[in-house]
């Protein structure tokens, strides 16, 4: 019974999702879930990367209670949307699909910063393009072989803070191994949301994704 309760739960959700994509798809308007640990700076790496984006952007802001993310992306002017799961350590295709009924964009592109945790946000489809692990240097440089399912599904792979790898104990082909075993034709960048390094290439990469995104 508790199998068919988990299959009925996530059915629904993807129905939710195909549904959320195919009206971001009519508006061109590309989501990018964004799923990391706690700590990771995935409010920061979302922010610096706007910073380098010639497009309209907005971010849905996901955490358990609290807006504080949310009011450091409203200061820089950038269109936020806040939702507070009050428990729930995932966001879900319906939270995304009421939040975005009050981003009237088109031609754009929308951050989720989901909640902070590589476990169950792996499993919900909210109707996104794509999702991007972010990992930092700080976090060590086991997170693939302990969090495998993020990994493999993430089309990015972004390992963040790469300006501190001379300070702590990170092996770079120890994480890359264990990332390519899981995902041996994912897209990876190193970058630091904090001086900037690799953030422009990754913007560019974005905006290319988001004008093949147009012309289709």
């Amino acid at each position: 019974m508790e199998i068919k309760i988990v299959k009925d739960v996530l059915e629904a959700n993807n129905y939710i999702a195909k549904t959320i994509n195919e009206d971001l798809t009519k508006r061109n308007i590309m989501m990018i879930n964004i799923i990391g640990s706690p700590g990771a700076g995935k409010t920061s790496f979302i922010l610096k990367t706007i910073e380098h984006l010639e497009v309209k952007c907005a971010v849905i802001e996901g955490d358990i209670t609290s807006d504080i993310d949310s009011r450091k992306v409203a200061a820089y002017g950038i269109p936020v949307v806040q939702i507070n799961t009050g428990g729930s350590c995932h966001l879900n295709a319906n939270m995304i699909d009421a939040a975005l009924k009050v981003i009237p964009l088109e031609n754009a592109i929308i951050f989720v910063e989901n909640v902070g945790n590589l476990v169950c946000p792996a499993s919900f489809d909210i109707g996104e393009d794509f999702k991007v692990a972010l990992s930092s240097v700080t976090e060590g440089d086991d997170k693939p072989y302990k969090y495998p399912a993020i990994f493999k599904k993430a089309m990015v792979t972004v390992l963040n803070k790469i300006d501190l790898v001379r300070y702590v104990d990170f092996d770079r082909d120890y994480f890359y191994k264990g990332l390519k075993t899981l995902n041996p034709n994912g897209i990876t960048f190193e970058v630091s949301s904090v001086l900037g390094d690799g953030i422009r290439e990754w913007s560019e990469w974005l905006e290319n994704q988001l004008m093949q995104k147009y012309k289709k």
